[in-house]
């Protein structure tokens, strides 16, 4: 046998282990000497201890034996019980393989019963099948007489009726008596197709209803939702779905209601697309809307449910409906009224509080969620539009105010003249009050439109000038076949040079951003030529005054002492006081290029080669000719405000020095000093200057030439050319027998 030991091995371990603790406590506690004198009360405590364990340890292995006894005695008690029922389960099963038999019989029985079940379901309803064709013509004559709640309460029951036969039959396979039931039961869609008619003429007239008699109308909703729910009941089944179903009454109720409000303001036949027409057309819709959507929100709302929403609906129905509407008015060929009224309707009026900001409308209508009534690519396609409509017109009139200032031309009696008494016309307040009405009407629309009316203003003006001044030169091509038409033609070029001026200060009052007030550079350029071709046809006038007094000059009767310069001041100062009708800043244009003209034409005169001085005295008389000359032409010029430095009669001064000196040795010299002051003289000038005085010969006039090759000249950009304009006549070739022809 085994010891207790091998039986126990943990419990050895265990007395091991404590034996190894008590020692180590034994040796802590018993080291000192002084403390083995509390030896006995150690051992009096731990027997103590000792003995309250064991007694704790007896206590709980009799309660754990107990427990074992307890549990042993119910297992047996189970197993007992156990064998019982197996025994009864037996006997139950025996009984039963007896009675198998006699269960056979009962499987007839239960067929009879379903059979029973059926046949008296049929008895039940057959009053129901016999009145169903009485039930039609009583449920047609409700509808007739517009009983529509009883009527339907009727053909719900029909319905009802018929859709449960048709389900049965489904349930049990036989969908081939379903044709017989539905032939059984065909009137029931003539009685539906009259009712739907009656409902969708009564929403078709909604909104005069709810205003007249509402009982109508809330009787076809009611209608409505109760075939909603009859829809949503068999969807939610999804078990048999009658034919018919789902009807779907509240969605065909949206859609009567759109298209009858489409119908009433957007299919109507072709309007007039002109402005006026259009004008009454917009207006019409404006009132009927805002008239329609007050009905709806104060009336039709509280005849519907609210999950219908039904306000909503018809203000997006409207939004929609005019969407499309103006997108078909803008496919016609409309005028700049037409374009201007869509423009205006749309990004104005219709976000008024004239419109779908009405205070009754607000603030349960709101459009901000529905999109703009334009989009942005059909506003800008419009915008387009209008501007070459608007060009156009401007065209027109710009056209017309042209021809009517030109006729203007030939009357018999001077220009207009302002309170300061210069000559103008009505040319440029007509041009800018044209062009700023139509600029300040785009402004009502869109920044983005002004910008374009005005762009197409500045190029419109800017052609018009082109067209002014090919005016003028055929004016001026007129005038030169007869001087006396038109009798006061410097008068109106001074006109136009005064209106050019107000053109050109008041185009940039044009622009739509004051502190942006820029003319383009193209159209300043044009403003220019304007003037300058004005100018020129001036000087032109003059110029043919001045020709008959420069071709008797020089000759031996103007050195003698004519009264020719005399004669060229008095067309001069007639000239001024003409210029003198124009606004300073021109005054002083023409009178420098009329002080330019004349220098130029007396230079000009002396270089035709008509004189050769014979003597010293000869030239002596033009030296004191000259200055005479150049001294009453320039006090007249000074007399009429133009500054010594700013006149170019101070080369006929430079001039007579060259004839004047006495010395032809010292030509070269002076010379050098004539072209270093007038850099655009040429050979041929100073040659002829060389053949005025007589007394030049090959030699000298052969060393200045090659002086001045030696010392060529470059025009400073200030420079005002004076001899670039002067042309010299070639000489005549010394082999010439007769003027007529060559040999």
């Amino acid at each position: 046998a085994s010891s207790p030991d091998d039986e126990w091995p943990e419990a050895e371990k265990a007395e091991k282990l404590a034996r190894g603790a008590a020692l180590k406590w034994a040796s802590g506690v018993f080291y000192c000497p002084e403390k083995l004198e509390g030896l006995g009360q150690y051992r009096s405590r731990e027997t103590q201890r000792n003995s309250s364990i064991q007694s704790r340890l007896k206590s709980t292995v009799q309660s754990y034996l107990e427990g074992v006894s307890a549990g042993l005695e119910q297992l047996r008690s189970a197993a007992q019980e156990v064998q019982s029922v197996c025994q009864d389960l037996g006997a139950a099963r025996w009984a039963l393989l007896d009675s198998a038999d006699r269960f056979q019989g009962l499987q007839q029985m239960r067929a009879l019963m379903a059979e029973h079940v059926q046949l008296a379901s049929v008895v039940q309803v057959l009053p129901q099948l016999f009145s169903v064709h009485e039930v039609f013509s009583h449920t047609l004559q409700l509808l007739r007489g517009q009983h529509l709640l009883e009527a339907h309460a009727e053909l719900m029951m029909m319905e009802h009726l018929r859709d449960d036969i048709l389900s049965q039959l489904h349930l049990r396979g036989l969908s081939g008596a379903q044709a017989t039931v539905l032939s059984y039961f065909g009137g029931l869609q003539e009685l539906n197709e009259s009712l739907a008619k009656q409902l969708w003429d009564i929403v078709g007239s909604s909104l005069q209803l709810v205003r007249e008699d509402p009982v109508l109308f809330v009787t076809a909703v009611r209608i409505i939702e109760r075939e909603e729910k009859i829809d949503d009941t068999l969807l939610l089944e999804a078990t048999f779905l009658p034919p018919g179903r789902p009807k779907g009454w509240r969605q065909k109720f949206y859609h009567v209601l759109q298209e009858t409000i489409t119908g009433a303001h957007f299919h109507a036949a072709r309007m007039d697309a002109e402005g006026p027409g259009l004008a009454r057309h917009l207006a019409a819709l404006q009132k009927d809307i805002v008239s329609e959507l007050r009905v709806v929100k104060d009336l039709m709302v509280q005849c519907v449910p609210a999950h219908y929403n039904i306000l909503s609906v018809c203000t997006a129905t409207y939004h929609q409906a005019l969407t499309s509407h103006l997108q078909d008015i803008l496919r016609e060929d409309l005028d700049k009224q037409a374009l201007f009224l869509l423009l205006e309707w749309a990004l104005r009026v219709y976000h008024s509080p004239e419109m779908m900001g009405h205070p009754d409308l607000l603030p349960e209508v709101d459009v901000s969620a529905l999109g703009p009534l334009m989009s942005p690519e059909l506003v800008e396609l419009t915008e387009r539009k209008y501007v070459v409509k608007v060009k156009a017109s401007v065209l027109v009139w710009m056209q017309r105010t042209l021809e009517v200032e030109f006729k203007e031309w030939f009357r018999e009696e001077e220009p207009e003249m302002d309170h300061q008494g210069f000559f103008q016309s009505a040319l440029p307040v007509i041009v800018m009050q044209m062009l700023n009405e139509n600029i300040q009407v785009a402004s009502l629309i869109t920044d983005s439109l002004q910008q374009k009316v005005y762009n197409m203003a500045l190029e419109e003006l800017e052609a018009f000038l082109g067209r002014l001044r090919e005016a003028l030169v055929q004016c001026g091509k007129e005038h030169q076949k007869d001087r006396t038409v038109p009798k006061y033609y410097v008068s109106y070029l001074l006109a136009m040079l005064n209106n050019n001026l107000a053109l050109s200060s008041s185009v940039s009052s044009l622009h739509p951003d004051t502190a942006h007030r820029e003319v383009p550079t193209s159209l300043r350029a044009a403003l220019d030529r304007t003037q300058k071709k004005a100018c020129q046809l001036l000087l032109e006038e003059l110029l043919l005054d001045l020709q008959p007094l420069c071709l008797q000059l020089p000759s031996r009767k103007w050195l003698s002492g004519s009264q020719l310069v005399s004669s060229m001041c008095e067309v001069i100062d007639k000239y001024a006081k003409d210029f003198s009708r124009v606004k300073k800043p021109v005054f002083t244009l023409l009178l420098t290029e009329s002080e330019l003209l004349v220098a130029s034409q007396y230079l000009r005169a002396l270089m035709q080669k008509k004189m050769v001085c014979k003597s010293e005295e000869e030239r002596g008389q033009l030296c004191d000719r000259l200055l005479q000359d150049a001294t009453q032409l320039r006090e007249l010029f000074c007399g009429l405000g133009l500054d010594r430095s700013q006149q170019s009669l101070e080369a006929v001064f430079a001039l007579r020095e060259l004839i004047c000196l006495k010395d032809p040795a010292l030509l070269s010299l002076e010379v050098l000093g004539f072209i270093t002051k007038y850099p655009d003289v040429s050979d041929e000038h100073i040659s002829t200057l060389l053949d005025l005085r007589g007394d030049v010969s090959k030699e000298v006039r052969h060393m200045v030439l090659e002086m001045m090759a030696q010392h060529p000249q470059v025009l400073p950009e200030s420079y005002r050319p004076i001899f670039s304009t002067i042309l010299v006549p070639a000489p005549e070739l010394p082999f010439c027998l007769r003027k007529g022809k060559c040999a």
